[in-house]
């Protein structure tokens, strides 16, 4: 007799449950996971655990530097995950190299603008790194001037995006004092969101795209989740959302 798969609901559900489960469960729930219990989502895909979100989707959205190494080639040029100083070393040759000035470094866990810093150059990081003020890991990227800032929300086929603008501040976040006007996507911008998406296996998500002077579009972070301050839908209707793609990812399953 084939055995029913269990479908965990809720986090409150996992404490008494995580080592009861087996290859076939199901948990459809973000883990709220502690920092350095990420090795938990490994445990559970390697037991045959199904994550509804996707377990790398999960990591991805707590990890800025993970987001790099799955999605660098979608980001500007010359992003790269610092992990040590030996590292960072290399780096400071290779944007010397490339004449690369202006250098913007993301921490690895911070969001809403807070850990997002502008260096002059990568030798004023390189100090700071040498001297133990900055915690590795971090990620690294060249400034680009006049850049701009828009915010895409993708929960099945509802798509809005619109577009952050701080006039005082490069970070555009809402949170930072940024403003924000509709932006409509174009057909490269939309398929750059799926492509990113696919790659990390998003069944929905909070996509910000920066579109350089020279009008070309990179990713510059994804997450599943995200505020909905100068978003068009409401929480309530947000929610219904997530779920229906949720079941309907579960539905598939059976």
């Amino acid at each position: 007799m084939t055995r029913k798969p269990r479908i965990i609901h809720k986090n409150s559900e996992l404490p008494a449950s995580l080592d009861n489960l087996h290859a076939g469960d199901i948990i459809t729930c973000r883990l709220r996971l502690k920092y350095g219990e990420e090795h938990l989502l490994l445990d559970l895909v390697e037991r045959g655990i199904k994550l509804i979100p996707s377990a790398i989707s999960q990591l991805a959205s707590r990890s800025k530097t993970f987001q790099a190494r799955l999605l660098s080639p979608l980001m500007i040029p010359h992003t790269v995950v610092i992990y040590d100083i030996h590292g960072l070393l290399e780096t400071v040759s290779h944007y010397g190299h490339h004449d690369i000035e202006k250098v913007v470094l993301k921490h690895d866990r911070k969001n809403a603008g807070l850990g997002i810093h502008l260096f002059r150059d990568i030798e004023d990081v390189y100090t700071q790194a040498a001297n133990n003020v900055l915690p590795f890991p971090f990620v690294l990227q060249p400034f680009i001037a006049n850049s701009r800032d828009v915010r895409v929300i993708i929960l099945g086929d509802y798509i809005e995006a619109y577009e952050r603008n701080n006039p005082d501040n490069f970070r555009n976040n809402l949170h930072c004092g940024g403003a924000v006007q509709p932006f409509t996507l174009n057909n490269r911008q939309l398929a750059l969101c799926r492509k990113a998406m696919d790659r990390g296996s998003f069944p929905y998500a909070h996509l910000d795209l920066m579109i350089t002077d020279a009008d070309e579009t990179y990713l510059a972070e994804i997450n599943l989740r995200g505020g909905l301050r100068g978003a068009a839908i409401d929480t309530s209707s947000y929610k219904k959302r997530v779920q229906s793609v949720e079941a309907k990812i579960l539905k598939k399953i059976f």
